[in-house]
């Protein structure tokens, strides 16, 4: 089932158990089950002292199977083989219910301990995305330190009637106590912060207590992560603010163009991101959302900047660093069938449309890169692109074309996506989309399955407005060394008004805010 490399790999890991458990198995005579028997005695064979393993499990998901520490009531359960992007989570799943600590700060183990109340997760996930895992670990982990809460983690390639009866069209999707809790990729602390209802008061109190920064950067990009390293490494009292550490680059498949990295995935270089800032002993404040930006009442005063839960922290410069996200085609249908039907990433939501009609709308660089990802997966593939021509690179468009089962319309507007069926009643999925002819304005329905948006970014500063200048376009407006038109306001990376969003112009352009604000401290 492995490979030995593979193997040997696994076995250095599992060295690291500590605390005995079991594996117990629920089979059926599917070639998956086989497959799963196979990797369950693997692993038990490489630490037999510690590990054991039962195929006379009776749970109704067939093939699946638990890990249960010995003497403990934890449930964690995979249905499907956890393999491909989830392979990762099998082994720190088994590592963990092995006695293995993780690498969680000890209040976060301590809320999940704390928890009460009974919570049934299922997450169903695809071994192709690259946003499950982080999820799945998130919900094992729960899993394993508080038995009252249960994790199953289903690969949706192996209960394809589930995935269809719950009209599940986006992943990672999970369901608590069966009914859905959330979408799309989520951390262990946003998890919580959902079910733990008075974690988010205790955090803004701990937060506003904290002594003003000298720099505080809100987002933690490239733009943000590199401008808390170069701040950090002046010496000066650094904090980085964020919603998500690693911001779009999580949600990045392949990363290709960043010298001297010949090629990583985007959760990797977040990842690497984060670890980079942390080295430097930047005071990280993750999954948190500002609201106001507040300039120093006098020349030399303290700016600050308000939280969604309530905290204010206040720093004597700021960067901003907030990027942006991916634009809404804003027609009727999309919000009403996002997550059924409407996607956002062709990578992670690509296999649920296995041998079906999609379409994509967008023709730039992004729009034909998953028009041809897609193209290998789904039946047909629908390109709709506003302009009379595609905007992406001509190698890109020169692919899309070689390929037989993609049609291009251009010069077409997305007027609605649609989820009526031929009697007229809304089945709440999609099931087409209709475009107009910009040169003879004639109407048109294509019937399908899936509506892939892929027509940009939009920077997000709504937050900002009348705070500090903005273009015409919301970004934030910049001069050569990132300074804002507000004193002791910079700003850096995809939500300014510096061309081309690029991870290395983002990147470059957080350092030179740092060096600008430190600028700012020693002549101020």
């Amino acid at each position: 089932m492995l490979e030995q490399a593979l193997k040997d790999q696994l076995a250095a890991y599992l060295e690291r158990v500590t605390q005995p458990f079991e594996m117990v198995a629920s089979l059926d005579d599917s070639q998956i089950s086989t497959d799963m028997r196979s990797l369950l005695e693997t692993i038990q064979s490489l630490r037999a002292d510690k590990i054991s393993l039962r195929l006379d499990g009776q749970d109704a998901r067939k093939p699946s199977f638990s890990l249960q520490r010995v003497g403990s009531d934890t449930s964690l359960r995979f249905a499907g083989l956890p393999l491909g992007h989830e392979f990762t989570s099998l082994v720190l799943a088994l590592l963990w219910t092995g006695g293995h600590p993780p690498k969680v700060e000890q209040d976060v183990i301590d809320q999940i301990k704390g928890l009460d109340g009974d919570f049934n997760f299922e997450v169903y996930m695809s071994l192709s995305c690259h946003n499950c895992p982080d999820v799945v670990q998130a919900l094992s982990l729960m899993a394993i330190n508080n038995p009252k809460i249960k994790t199953t983690v289903i690969e949706g390639g192996a209960f394809q009637k589930e995935v269809t009866e719950r009209e599940i069209m986006a992943v990672p999707m999970v369901f608590l106590n069966g009914t859905v809790f959330g979408s799309g990729r989520m951390l262990v602390e946003e998890i919580l912060a959902k079910i733990d209802t008075g974690a988010a008061v205790k955090d803004a109190a701990k937060l506003s207590q904290k002594e003003a920064f000298d720099v505080l950067i809100v987002g933690g990009g490239p733009a943000g992560a590199a401008a808390g390293v170069y701040a950090a490494r002046k010496g000066i009292r650094t904090g980085i603010v964020a919603e998500r550490f690693g911001g779009q680059t999580n949600d990045t498949l392949g990363i290709e163009n960043y010298p001297s990295v010949l090629e990583t995935d985007g959760p990797k270089f977040a990842a690497a991101l984060e670890a980079h800032t942390r080295f430097y002993d930047v005071d990280i404040m993750n999954l948190q959302q500002a609201q106001a930006l507040v300039p120093a009442a006098a020349p030399g005063g303290l700016i600050e900047v308000k939280l969604a839960n309530g905290a204010t922290l206040k720093s004597k410069t700021v960067i901003l660093s907030t990027g942006a996200r991916w634009r809404n085609v804003n027609v009727p249908g999309e919000a009403e069938y996002k997550n059924k039907g409407v996607a956002y990433c062709p990578h992670c939501d690509g296999p649920l449309f296995k041998g079906k009609d999609v379409a994509v709308i967008g023709g730039g660089n992004s729009g034909v890169e998953a028009a041809i990802d897609l193209a290998g997966v789904v039946r047909h593939v629908t390109v709709v692109e506003f302009m009379p021509e595609l905007k992406a690179d001509a190698v890109l468009v020169k692919k899309l074309k070689s390929l037989s089962n993609v049609t291009v319309h251009t010069n077409a507007q997305t007027t609605a996506i649609t989820g009526v069926n031929a009697e007229g009643v809304d089945t709440g999925k999609v099931t087409g989309m209709r475009y107009k002819d910009r040169a003879t304005n004639e109407e048109h329905l294509v019937n399908l399955e899936g509506v892939f948006v892929q027509i940009g970014l939009v920077p997000n500063t709504e937050w900002l407005k009348g705070t500090l200048e903005l273009s015409k376009f919301g970004e934030i407006i910049v001069n050569a060394k990132g300074e804002t038109n507000v004193p002791g306001v910079f700003a850096a990376g995809d939500c300014t008004t510096v061309p081309f969003k690029q991870i290395v112009i983002a990147a470059g352009d957080g350092a030179k805010a740092a060096l600008s604000a430190f600028d700012h401290l020693i002549r101020h």
